[in-house]
């Protein structure tokens, strides 16, 4: 992970370096100003974009995720899975949307490739995972896709719906590792998900806020992982009729994104069936949780439910982007 992020660095300054040679400045209005389709603009954006693909975890910049996310210990897993991919989606948002808004249409393309790529392997490698962690991990990397999404739109509903997908990703995926960490610590670093069998028998609460925080990230009704997901096809769709040139382009990559959905679903489904169907002849005895745990999973799950029927949130976040 320290190499990897290393390099992720060393690919981001050699971009501003370039783009200081064609531009003369590093100011994001003086840049907006200068740049043009060169070449050197070009590389620079895709060496700027590369950089920070690496921390999101994009494909095909993704390598790192699943041995890094399966090596570390779960509450560190838990972190990196939420505050370095949410901070470097926002900065790789204002950036592309402020900073490179003269080449829209190269970056556009680029990004949809991405998506498509990150959405549709993430998914595909995460329904042969059996570790909870390196399936958290490809997970992690259909997520960043999703999110990425809404960039594509390239209007103000864009930074919209990705806040609030990143929201909601949030507390519904340190809910997920909240649990993960709690089972480990509890039954000698357990994380594999055969472990899981019959886990409702005897810690059926665990097993209820785990389904819920499942059930948002696959985007299932009425949770609030829907609302992301329609929020963020929405704002890409919104981009595809304003963009006319490659509209087309973008409602497919939108349509691609919803078939991944249903794949997601299964997966994360694979996780409830062994919880409330699977049986084991030794399931994980039933532990009481500490209270830290008690407490960021209330958070989490309070998050979970409430962020996807109180619109004053998303109203909110819709205000703070356009100021």
């Amino acid at each position: 992970f320290i190499l990897t992020a290393t390099f992720s660095s060393g690919v981001m300054l050699y971009g501003i370096s370039f783009l200081y040679a064609a531009t003369g400045t590093l100011y994001f209005d003086d840049v907006m100003a200068n740049i043009s389709a060169t070449p050197l603009c070009i590389l620079g954006m895709v060496f700027f974009f590369s950089g920070l693909g690496f921390k999101i975890s994009l494909v095909p910049f993704h390598f790192w995720t699943a041995d890094t996310y399966q090596g570390a210990p779960t509450t560190v897993t838990g972190y990196l899975s939420v505050t370095s991919k949410g901070a470097a989606a926002f900065a790789l948002c204002a950036i592309l949307m402020k900073v490179f808004a003269p080449i829209v249409e190269y970056w556009q393309i680029m990004l949809m490739v991405v998506i498509v790529l990150s959405i549709t392997i993430g998914n595909l490698f995460a329904i042969h995972q059996k570790d909870l962690k390196r399936f958290m991990a490809f997970s992690s990397i259909s997520q960043a896709g999703y999110i990425m999404l809404a960039v594509v739109g390239n209007s103000a509903m864009s930074v919209t719906a990705l806040s609030y997908y990143v929201l909601i990703y949030v507390v519904a995926n340190l809910a997920v590792f909240s649990i993960i960490a709690a089972v480990e610590e509890n039954n000698g670093g357990v994380v594999n998900m055969n472990a899981y069998n019959g886990f409702y028998k005897t810690n059926p609460r665990l097993a209820f806020l785990l389904t819920l925080a499942l059930f948002s990230l696959g985007g299932i009704p009425p949770f609030a992982g829907m609302f992301s997901k329609f929020f963020v096809f929405m704002a890409a769709a919104n981009g595809a009729q304003v963009t006319t040139a490659i509209g087309a382009t973008i409602y497919a990559v939108v349509f691609i994104a919803l078939v991944n959905t249903v794949i997601s679903l299964y997966y994360y489904l694979l996780i409830v069936k062994a919880m409330f169907i699977s049986d084991s002849e030794n399931p994980l005895p039933t532990f009481k949780s500490s209270c830290s745990t008690k407490m960021a999973l209330a958070i989490c799950t309070l998050g979970v439910v409430a962020f996807g029927v109180c619109s004053i949130v998303y109203n909110w976040i819709h205000a703070a982007s356009v100021m």
